[in-house]
């Protein structure tokens, strides 16, 4: 008797390249919709969702669309299968957002959202959803000297936790985001010391948060050069008419000061009648020059020149 045929070969390759979500090293995600026509696969995990919803936000995967799929890719339930690079987490977040844009309402949400939308909006072009993340932080890190003094002092619409600011500032600077970073980097400046800029700050689960090299370096030499500048003639602290008592007092603290507000600057040290108002102007005007000049600090461009690329 003859053997059975054997199936064709072009058949056979299909079938074995199909991959199922049953299959032991494939998790299946959160964002699974039943009657999504293309699956996401990031490391183990795959997404079942939508051409038309991720073709809407970005014009990456609009083109990625239209290319034609060989007959012998790999399928799940007939759906193919787009292999991305990127973490599973930030996949997720991302899908979370397009299928419920109420999300981004919320008052607070955790860097991972924000990192995860500026990394892939970057990367696919979702320039909305990069838009958005990028100005939850500049609300807190902006570029107008004004919108700086307006900042409340919980002003970040960031869930917080140690070192977080460590976090933005790696994240900013890997992912091309200057203008957040001369107020960013004064934060860190004003608010640690050199060993905490180098060592890094624990973060609640143990875990530490540190900054790139190039960020450690601009900070450390930014730190330095405020800690200096700030005391010279036309600086904030540099008014020797004006407030001689003040600068002895802040300088046997060595803290970076050279963008404290003239209100404080009266309250550690009130002046006399005749000199509270030249004081304020002073200050101002100081003030104006210090934060024009902050970018140079740290020796990135000139705040005209800081762009965020997508």
């Amino acid at each position: 008797m003859s053997s059975p045929k054997s199936p064709p070969a072009k058949r056979q390759r299909m079938e074995d390249a199909s991959i199922t979500r049953e299959n032991a090293d494939i998790a299946r995600s959160k964002t699974w919709r039943s009657d999504g026509n293309v699956i996401l696969q990031a490391g183990n995990t795959q997404f079942r969702v939508h051409w038309s919803v991720l073709a809407l936000h970005s014009p990456v995967f609009r083109d990625m669309q239209g290319l034609p799929q060989p007959p012998d890719e790999p399928t799940v339930d007939g759906c193919p299968i787009v292999n991305l690079s990127d973490n599973p987490d930030d996949v997720e977040y991302l899908l979370k957002v397009l299928y419920n844009p109420t999300f981004l309402s919320e008052k607070k949400l955790s860097l991972a959202v924000v990192g995860a939308l500026i990394r892939l909006g970057r990367k696919y072009d979702f320039k909305d959803l990069f838009d958005w993340a990028v100005g939850r932080l500049t609300s807190r890190f902006p570029t107008t000297l004004d919108e700086f003094d307006a900042v409340k002092p919980d002003g970040l619409s960031i869930e917080r936790y140690p070192g977080i600011h460590f976090d933005i500032a790696a994240l900013a600077s890997e992912n091309g985001i200057l203008t957040l970073l001369p107020s960013v980097y004064y934060w860190l400046v004003s608010t640690n010391s050199m060993a905490s800029l180098i060592d890094g700050i624990e973060r609640g689960d143990g875990t530490m948060a540190h900054l790139p090299n190039l960020d450690m370096r601009r900070c450390a030499v930014g730190q330095q050069r405020l800690l200096t500048r700030q005391f010279l003639p036309g600086h904030t602290l540099g008014a020797s008419k004006y407030g001689e008592g003040l600068i002895t007092r802040l300088s046997a603290n060595l803290d970076v000061k050279a963008l404290m507000s003239p209100a404080l600057v009266l309250k550690i040290h009130p002046f006399c009648a005749n000199c509270t108002q030249h004081a304020l102007q002073y200050t101002t005007t100081a003030r104006k020059k210090m934060w024009e000049t902050l970018p140079a600090i740290f020796d990135l461009p000139p705040w005209n020149e800081l762009k965020n690329g997508i």
